[in-house]
């Protein structure tokens, strides 16, 4: 079994290395729009976009926790209000679907519609229609993110959907890619531990630095 840990340096060598395995050219003559699907994804996409002009943007999504164990999520939401849930987890800590559409709700209300305002002073997520999009992240635990991500730009009728990812589950890998044009990642993993394990550095994103990123990228 190969041993993998910190195989990068941080977002920025990532991304480098992600730029050789996407196809860069058709990137930027087709106009693909860059989502970042968390705070790390969009510093990651920055990385991405600083050899191109294509849009970047933040697909904001939030965690919804099992009611007795707040560490672990058994689904997620996005700021469509598309919901993705575990069903596995869900049946097995046998919690109804009222919990999980009424907590969707509310972590729509009190998390992802603040950020909305503080993040893109109320502008919502653009619309996919007909656009080549490229979500990106920096990792992949469950690979919840990226399939709440997938189903709400799918959504709204995109021309084409693809992943970036340096990092990703072996079993996730398969999970995806039926449901997106392609995936673009550098290592698939067997026994995934967490994302944090596969960089040297991977520092915490505050809120400024996306406010900023998504400032210049207007």
């Amino acid at each position: 079994m190969k041993y993998y840990k910190e195989i990068l340096q941080n977002r920025e060598d990532a991304a480098r290395k992600l730029a050789e395995v996407i196809p860069m050219n058709k990137l930027k003559d087709e106009q693909w729009e860059l989502v970042g699907i968390s705070k790390g994804g969009l510093v990651l996409g920055s990385y991405l976009k600083s050899r191109v002009k294509n849009r970047l943007d933040i697909l904001l999504l939030e965690p919804i926790m099992a009611p007795n164990n707040p560490e672990c999520e058994v689904a997620r939401v996005s700021e469509t209000e598309e919901i993705v849930i575990q069903e596995n987890l869900i049946d097995s800590f046998e919690i109804k679907l009222d919990y999980i559409y009424g907590e969707a709700h509310r972590k729509h209300e009190e998390g992802i519609l603040s950020k909305i305002y503080k993040f893109r002073k109320g502008r919502p997520f653009p619309s996919m229609k007909d656009k080549i999009v490229l979500l990106v992240d920096e990792g992949s635990e469950t690979g919840t993110k990226f399939m709440t991500a997938v189903k709400t730009v799918l959504a709204q009728s995109p021309k084409a959907v693809y992943i970036a990812v340096p990092v990703i589950p072996s079993d996730v890998l398969e999970t995806l890619e039926p449901f997106v044009d392609d995936i673009f990642f550098l290592y698939d993993i067997d026994d995934y531990v967490e994302t944090e394990l596969y960089y040297k550095k991977l520092e915490k994103v505050d809120d400024e630095t996306v406010e900023k990123i998504l400032e210049e990228n207007k």
